[in-house]
C-alpha cells in the first residue's frame, strides 16, 4: 500500500515535463529516427545518450523560467532580444511546427488506413479537425489530463524493440564507424536527430505551460515572498522534467535500434516515412510488430499536434502580448486560440497539395536544430540573470549542462554546414 501511494504521488507530481517528453516523439520525429537507423545502422544511436542529460539540463531552464516569472519564454526573450528578432525566431518557429504537424497528420491518416482501409485523406481530415477542436473546448486540466493518458501509446515501441534480437557488437562498431567516416548526409542527420530530439518547440511549450500552472494559483504564488513553496515547485519540476525527459529518449532509443536492426541489416536502407517503417516492418518482424507501430503513430500524433499548434500559439500570443493559455474561454484569447486553429489545419491542407510534407520534414527538423543555438543561448543568458529570476537563477552545475547542450547543438550545425561547403 505504501509502495502504491509512493507511485501514485509520483504520478500526480508528472504533467508538463512528461507530456512534453512524450510529445518529442511525435510521428515525425519517428520517421527521423526511424530513417537515422535504416541508413546508419547504430552510427547515431550515440546522439540520444548524449542528448539525454542535456535535454533534461535545458528543458529545465525553460520550465523555471517560466514558473519563475509566470511568462512564456517569447515574452521572456523580449527582455534581452530586440521585438523583431524575436518576431524572427517565432515565425521560423511557426514554419517549423506548421512543416511538423504537416507531416504528423499525414502519418495518423496513413496508418489508420493501412490499418483498416479507407481513403488517406479523409483520415487526415478527421484527425486534423479533431486536433483543432479538442484544444478550444476543453480546459488546461482535462487536457493535461487527455494527454498524459495518450503517453501511453508510445510504450508500443518499447513493446517492439523487445521482441527483437540486437547484435550490440554490430550497433557499437557502426557508431564508431560512421564517426569516422562522416560525410554531409551523416551530419545532416545528427543536426535532423538533434533538432528532432532537442526541439525549440518544446522550450515554449514547456515554459508557457509551468507560467500557465502558476497564474491559474492566482495569489497562492507568490513565489518571491514564499522561497519554501517555491523550491517545492522546483522540485516538481526536476522530477518532471528528469521523468519526461528519459521517456522520451527511451522511446527514440527503442525506434531507432528497431530501424537498425530492421531494416538496416536486412539492406532496407531508404525508409522515408513511418509508413513505409510500419509496411517494411510486418514481413521481418510480424502482424504484432505492425500493428504496434501503427497504433503508436495515431497515439502519439494525437499527443504531439495540440503540443506544437500550441507552442506556437503561445510564442505569437507572448510576442503580441495577447491573452493566451488553455484555461481562457475563446472569446477571452482570440488570437491564441487562431493561431491554434490555423497552425493546424494549415499543415492538414499541406496534405493536399503539391508539396511532401514528409519529404520536407527533415529540413524543418534540421531548421529546428538551426533556430534552437539562439534561443537556447538567449535562455541560458535569462536563467543566470538575477534581474529577471531573482534568487532562483540556475545553479554552477545547471549553467555547465545548459552550456554544453547549446554547444552541442551548435558545434552540429557547423559541422554540417562545413561538410556541406
Amino acid at each position: 500500500m505504501t509502495l502504491f501511494r509512493r507511485t501514485q504521488e509520483i504520478t500526480q507530481r508528472l504533467g508538463a515535463g512528461l507530456i512534453t517528453g512524450a510529445a518529442d516523439d511525435d510521428p515525425s520525429g519517428l520517421a527521423t529516427y526511424s530513417q537515422a537507423g535504416a541508413q546508419f545502422g547504430g552510427g547515431l544511436l550515440w546522439t540520444l545518450v548524449l542528448t539525454t542529460p542535456l535535454m533534461i539540463g535545458i528543458q529545465m531552464v525553460s520550465a523555471r523560467i517560466g514558473w519563475i516569472t509566470g511568462r512564456g519564454l517569447a515574452a521572456n526573450i523580449q527582455k534581452v532580444m530586440s521585438k523583431p528578432v524575436a518576431m524572427v525566431l517565432v515565425l521560423m518557429l511557426v514554419f517549423a511546427n506548421t512543416l511538423n504537424i504537416a507531416a504528423d497528420i499525414a502519418a495518423m491518416g496513413e496508418a489508420l488506413q493501412l490499418m483498416v482501409g479507407g481513403p488517406e485523406h479523409g483520415h487526415a481530415i478527421l484527425f486534423g479537425l479533431l486536433c483543432a477542436v479538442l484544444p478550444v473546448f476543453l480546459n488546461f486540466e482535462s487536457m493535461v489530463r487527455v494527454l498524459k493518458y495518450l503517453t501511453l501509446a508510445l510504450l508500443s515501441y518499447v513493446a517492439v524493440a523487445l521482441t527483437l534480437r540486437v547484435d550490440w557488437w554490430q550497433m557499437s562498431w557502426d557508431s564508431v564507424r560512421h564517426l569516422q567516416q562522416g560525410g554531409p548526409e551523416f551530419w545532416m542527420m545528427v543536426v535532423g536527430v538533434l533538432g528532432t530530439t532537442i526541439s525549440p518547440y518544446l522550450f515554449f511549450w514547456q515554459a508557457s505551460q509551468e507560467a500557465e500552472m502558476k497564474q491559474r494559483m492566482g495569489e497562492h504564488a507568490q513565489v518571491l515572498e514564499s522561497p519554501l513553496f517555491a523550491r517545492e515547485h522546483l522540485f516538481r519540476i526536476k522530477l518532471d522534467t528528469s521523468v519526461g525527459m528519459l521517456f522520451s529518449n527511451l522511446i527514440a532509443f527503442c525506434v531507432m535500434l528497431s530501424a537498425a536492426v530492421v531494416f538496416n541489416q536486412h539492406g532496407l536502407v531508404d525508409i522515408q516515412t513511418t509508413r513505409e517503417a510500419a509496411v517494411a516492418l510486418e514481413p521481418i518482424a510480424g502482424k504484432m510488430a505492425f500493428t504496434l507501430f501503427a497504433l503508436g503513430i495515431i497515439g502519439t500524433g494525437m499527443l504531439a499536434v495540440p503540443v506544437l499548434a500550441g507552442s506556437a500559439a503561445y510564442a505569437v500570443a507572448d510576442v503580441f502580448d495577447w491573452n493566451a493559455g488553455l484555461d481562457h474561454q475563446f472569446k477571452e484569447a482570440k488570437g491564441f486560440y487562431w493561431v491554434l486553429i490555423v497552425a493546424t489545419l494549415g499543415g492538414t491542407l499541406i496534405d493536399f497539395t503539391a508539396i511532401d510534407p514528409i519529404r520536407a520534414l527533415l529540413w524543418s527538423a534540421v531548421v529546428n536544430g538551426v533556430i534552437a543555438v539562439p534561443i537556447m543561448v538567449v535562455m541560458m543568458l535569462l536563467a543566470s540573470n538575477r534581474k529577471v529570476l531573482g534568487e532562483f537563477t540556475i545553479t554552477r552545475r545547471h549553467r555547465v549542462i545548459g552550456w554544453i547542450a547549446t554547444a552541442v547543438m551548435a558545434l552540429a550545425v557547423l559541422a554540417m554546414l562545413w561538410e556541406g561547403i
